[in-house]
């Protein structure tokens, strides 16, 4: 499907539901950061429950440990992510600083460079030669960080931004194999928490899919297996551990 639109006085299609907007890196950066922090605190959380429940049946250690790999969960996700988009950021930024220099210095060597650009991405030389004159001519700076860095100087990611989602999506993943394991009765406690974190894992799968455009099938399997085997893993060191103290 697409609609007619038109922009500087020549006629072209936009294709609607394609992501054309300048802030797609940055949606995409809250996304990644919001689904594995979800995915995480389910995951982690499900697996330190069941394997302290699998040690004893009593409620306080369960509690304890669960809320505990909340919290710890939460900050170890934040500092992560913020220590990884900002060194990001910082190279971004030296980037685009160097590039910035390079053109007041050597405008004519940075005009043959995107011209350069250009003819490899299968121009000719001539049309090349005019893209790269008239992107200067608007802007040099915006035209090289877009062909030659595939940075965009307006839409750079916010570390603060990217920790605060990951340590919310954390917190609330966590809480559902949380409140699983505590609501139940002893016996029926770990079979709950499998099923609730599973059913979970394949709909955070499926929506996470969707929104980036892959495949869903591929995208739920990944997760429930992954979350199925730290459970079972963990449920057992936990059955181990506890047989061995007791």
């Amino acid at each position: 499907m697409s609609a007619e639109g038109t922009g500087a006085g020549w006629p072209g299609t936009i294709h609607v539901g394609e992501p054309h907007g300048g802030g797609i890196a940055t949606r995409l950066n809250w996304l990644r950061a919001g689904v594995l922090g979800a995915n995480d605190g389910i995951v982690s959380t499900a697996g330190l429950v069941v394997g302290v429940a699998g040690a004893t049946i009593a409620t306080g250690p369960v509690l304890t440990a669960g809320v505990a790999g909340v919290a710890a969960g939460a900050v170890s996700m934040a500092l992560g992510e913020y220590v990884s988009v900002s060194s990001q950021r910082d190279s971004e930024r030296a980037l685009l600083a160097k590039e910035r220099t390079e053109l007041e210095r050597f405008p004519e060597q940075e005009l043959d460079e995107l011209t350069a650009l250009y003819v490899a991405k299968g121009l000719t030389a001539g049309t090349a030669r005019l893209v790269a004159e008239e992107l200067t001519a608007k802007d040099a700076f915006a035209a090289h960080a877009d062909i030659e860095l595939r940075i965009d100087p307006d839409s750079l990611t916010n570390p603060w931004h990217a920790a605060g989602a990951s340590a919310i999506a954390f917190t609330l993943g966590s809480l559902l194999p949380l409140i699983a394991i505590l609501l139940p009765p002893p016996d029926a406690r770990v079979p709950v928490t499998f099923a609730v974190v599973l059913l979970t894992l394949a709909m955070t799968g499926a929506v996470s899919a969707r929104l980036g455009s892959a495949r869903v099938g591929r995208a739920v399997v990944r997760l429930v297996a992954g979350g199925a085997l730290a459970m079972t893993v963990t449920f057992a060191i936990g059955q181990l551990v506890g047989a061995t103290v007791l």
